[in-house]
């Protein structure tokens, strides 16, 4: 018996609009926000693959001549695979945007715990 190696694409790593390899990472689902797929910035490296490492990257080839701030803006964030999503506040605000479901504890039209009380 032979192994094969894994040649899936690490394109996408969600499902179903959640990002299972993330414990603490928001559900996108119903949200009316979609997971963006994974871009390469100017520095050839790509952004929002979950890999988090690259041979292009500034933090691969770091040097005492290495400038920080190369580093920094929006070109190094991923708009929906960042690891600020994971945050309690980020996860609240992403999942306040589904709408609540009530089914199927509620009928949609008529109120059946009227006068029980």
């Amino acid at each position: 018996m032979t192994k094969e190696k894994n040649t899936s694409s690490q394109e996408d790593l969600s499902l179903n609009q959640t990002q299972p390899h993330q414990i603490n990472a928001p559900n996108f689902q119903d949200t009316g926000v979609n997971l963006e797929p994974p871009f390469v910035n100017q520095y050839g490296v790509k952004i929002g693959d979950s890999l988090y490492a690259s041979a292009n990257s500034p933090l691969e080839n770091w040097t005492k001549e290495t400038d920080p701030s190369i580093m920094s803006g929006d070109q190094w964030v991923h708009p929906t695979n960042d690891i600020g999503w994971n945050t309690t506040e980020n996860r609240e605000l992403i999942e306040s945007k589904r709408k609540p479901q009530a089914a199927p504890f509620m009928h949609p039209t008529k109120d059946v715990s009227q006068g029980t009380d």
